[in-house]
């Protein structure tokens, strides 16, 4: 039985483009890049020449991109590494911030931080007026993600930083969702730090990025070989940062492309839901184009999801990096919704190989799978 992937928020399958440029630093060349020699200087420039991809998909220079493991390594940096070097103050995260933000913030607790979090409303947008609110305590860093990657709302970063701007409080903001989905301008942003990740614009695994204002201070995670000019050691992983520039650029090529066919996709969706009398959450706020995310009153999501994959479909019922968590969505809780209809969260995120025949066949395994359940939540009851 063949799958339909519909989880590219999770991961997305590596594009042959990216693995073509890879292949070389696989199986030929091997070279350190901090090696003199022709291997090395040849990764080196292959490392550079990636960073300066990197730095064009989110209107940056190259010169402000460090190169970490993972996303999760970044957000992590930038939270630590940059109140490791300010005198302990209010630290904000919004109360949708992925896992890898809000928990960095709760640890610098125990040295002397207070960390506090911006509400949401309804559409899973920022307070703007909460978070003026709580500027009024002095407030040194402010993290706010600008997709989310459970319902796919765009946050109104910009806004956000020019506020924080006037308390004197730097701004870093988790783009690892918008990234390949609208355009991302570091410097239109406004923001101090930035993160990115190559695993969900078709790179491989193992490979993110640290976008960072020239001016701020910030202290390493990783100390070593100093490499990325001392803010992150450890050898370089060339073929998976190679990977990640081919992976930026086909980004920044296919995303009008990308935003057409999926908004497409999700419109024929979403149709569907409503015919089945889905709540589809943000649904009247700005999203991205491809994410659904959705619930059926009386329905478990994992169970769903379980019975969905069964029939061939990969879904969510939230953040893949959460799925350990037997909790209702943190992030639907934060807008509002109830906790027995957040428990039935269902995601749905769109890329380009997905066509409008996987979705009228997904609408109508639905129905009957939402039929089936709830003819055993009578019989039990």
């Amino acid at each position: 039985m063949t799958t339909a992937y519909f989880d590219h928020n999770s991961t997305t399958a590596l594009k042959t483009e990216v693995l073509e440029a890879m292949l070389p630093f696989m199986v030929k060349q091997h070279g350190n890049a901090t090696s003199r020699h022709v291997y090395g200087r040849t990764a080196r420039a292959a490392v550079e020449h990636a960073r300066e991809q990197v730095a064009n998909a989110v209107g940056a220079y190259a010169n402000q991109i460090v190169f970490t493991a993972s996303g999760t390594e970044a957000n992590n940096f930038a939270v630590r590494g940059i109140c490791n070097n300010l005198a302990p103050a209010q630290i904000l995260t919004s109360a949708i911030e992925h896992p890898c933000v809000s928990r960095p913030a709760l640890t610098m607790q125990a040295h002397g931080w207070q960390a506090s979090s911006i509400q949401v409303n309804g559409d899973c947008n920022i307070d703007m007026a909460h978070l003026q609110k709580l500027l009024q305590t002095p407030t040194h860093l402010i993290s706010a993600m600008l997709v989310n990657n459970e319902t796919g709302a765009i946050q109104d970063i910009a806004a956000a930083a020019a506020i924080a701007r006037q308390h004197k409080a730097y701004v870093h903001t988790d783009a690892v969702q918008a990234l390949g989905k609208i355009p991302v301008d570091f410097f239109a942003l406004g923001v101090h730090a930035m993160t990115v990740s190559s695993h969900k614009i078709g790179g491989p695994l193992g490979a993110g990025a640290l976008v960072l204002d020239k001016r701020i201070d910030i202290q390493p995670l990783l100390y070593g070989g100093g490499q990325e000019k001392g803010l992150r050691s450890g050898t370089e992983n060339v073929s998976a940062i190679v990977g990640f520039g081919a992976a930026c650029e086909l980004a920044v090529k296919n995303l009008s492309a990308f935003d057409a066919h999926t908004a497409n996709l999700r419109h024929h969706l979403e149709v569907g839901l409503a015919k089945l009398k889905a709540v589809v959450f943000g649904y009247n706020g700005l999203r991205v184009a491809n994410t659904s995310f959705f619930a059926f009153n009386n329905i478990e999501g994992e169970t769903l999801v379980t019975a969905l994959d069964k029939a061939g479909f990969a879904v969510a019922s939230g953040s893949a990096c959460s799925s350990d968590s037997t909790e209702p969505s943190h992030v639907l809780l934060a807008m509002g919704v109830p906790e027995y209809l957040a428990r039935g969260a269902v995601r749905v995120s769109f890329g380009l190989s997905n066509t409008i025949e996987e979705v009228e066949h997904f609408l109508l395994t639905l129905k009957q799978e939402l039929t089936r359940l709830s003819n055993l939540t009578a019989i039990a009851a």
